[in-house]
């Protein structure tokens, strides 16, 4: 609810330049993410031992207090530190998809994620729209409010509403425990594993290069007065691409394998975001951020499939933390790199490198595909 007009909320703060907001809008978008790519392997650990229903609570409620006071901040530093100690409890939808996937059969596990990530997208979707809404109608401190209310009723819904089994999780465990060292070494023996948390830091790079700065490329295409909302729309627009083909890409790789799919995805997406930086109307950037959403809705369940069929149960919650790390690195980069592309060349600029970015991490998949199977030829 908040994500759309952040760079706007953040040139209210004084009478400043566009790379300065620009540059801070990468800066705070990104260090949430910087302190939870630390931060994400431990609650992950935490996960495998404790269960994840308690890492769910703390991260919930730790969320929506730290959105509160943001709505209080007059300066942008406050903001920054804000965000800062947000990343420190930032992980509930990874949490949320470590305790699905710890309780699914291999089998289904591409169709539960999707569905699991239909939800999450379903806030993408609407979230923005009624943020933006709220922004332009009651200001942006309101809407911090409404968004860590929101939060803290979700997560009261955890509390009472979500039972983990974890009497059969201990069983299919027994009490055997793997080390930090044991769970790294189990990542990097297989290259496929590696190569897959690589090619997540990649999307995650090409994907939030470009949000930090929509909502000022809205204003840009748009000379209407209501551009929160506007920004609001263009962000729905890739969620409701997502909704549509999420489960469905889920689906499609439970049959035909994940990494397949995931191929397919990383150049729909590389192509479908050329246009954005060509688009001289805002119809032309909805349009064409809906078919974006719509590849990049199914790479999350793929690499998170693909993670639960190659990963041990015991370590799963760490593995899954580890590759959310990678993802969190990738929210770092993403914004920063986009804040000082655009500074130096324009928002449009920000759109290629993008498409690049999608390039080269299919170019790594294919690789990595082909590699493993020329072993497995030479060893049978």
């Amino acid at each position: 609810m908040i994500m759309p007009f952040l760079s706007l909320y953040i040139e209210s703060f004084g009478n400043y330049s566009d790379e300065y907001v620009q540059r801070w809008a990468g800066f705070v978008f990104g260090v949430t993410f910087l302190v939870a790519f630390f931060i994400s392997p431990i609650w992950g650990r935490f996960g495998d031992r404790y269960g994840f229903k308690p890492i769910l609570l703390i991260t919930g409620y730790g969320i929506a207090v730290s959105i509160f006071f943001m709505g209080m901040m007059h300066h942008v530093i406050g903001l920054f530190i804000l965000r800062f100690m947000m990343g420190i409890v930032t992980g509930f939808i990874p949490t949320s998809i470590a305790l699905i996937s710890s309780q699914t059969p291999k089998e289904s596990a591409g169709k539960v994620l999707g569905t699991l990530q239909m939800g999450t997208v379903s806030g993408t979707l609407f979230g923005p729209l009624i943020g933006g809404a709220m922004a332009d109608s009651f200001g942006f401190k309101y809407t911090f409010i409404i968004t860590s209310i929101s939060i803290i009723i979700a997560t009261t819904g955890v509390l009472f509403g979500i039972v983990e089994n974890r009497k059969e999780r201990i069983a299919k465990l027994g009490q055997k425990e793997f080390s930090r060292k044991d769970v790294l070494k189990r990542i990097f023996n297989h290259r496929i594993l590696i190569t897959v948390m690589i090619i997540a830091l990649l999307i995650q790079v090409a994907n939030f290069s470009i949000q930090p700065l929509l909502a000022l490329y809205v204003s840009q295409l748009s000379s209407a007065g209501s551009v929160a909302l506007l920004a609001g729309m263009a962000f729905s627009a890739t969620g409701f691409g997502n909704l549509l083909m999420t489960r469905q890409w889920g689906k499609l790789g439970d049959k035909i394998g994940h990494e397949k799919v995931l191929m397919c995805l990383l150049i729909l997406a590389s192509i479908f975001i050329i246009p954005q930086a060509l688009a001289n109307q805002l119809w032309e950037l909805v349009i064409f951020r809906f078919l974006f959403g719509m590849a990049i809705g199914g790479m999350l369940p793929s690499i998170t499939a693909f993670i639960r069929r190659e990963a041990p149960l015991e370590m799963q919650g760490e593995v899954l933390g580890y590759n959310q790390s990678f993802r969190f690195l990738g929210n770092v980069i993403g914004p920063v790199l986009g804040g000082l592309i655009s500074g130096f060349s324009g928002i449009s600029s920000v759109f290629y490198v993008t498409s690049a970015l999608f390039l080269i991490a299919f170019g790594i998949l294919l690789y990595s595909i082909k590699h493993d199977r020329h072993q497995l030829k030479e060893r049978y």
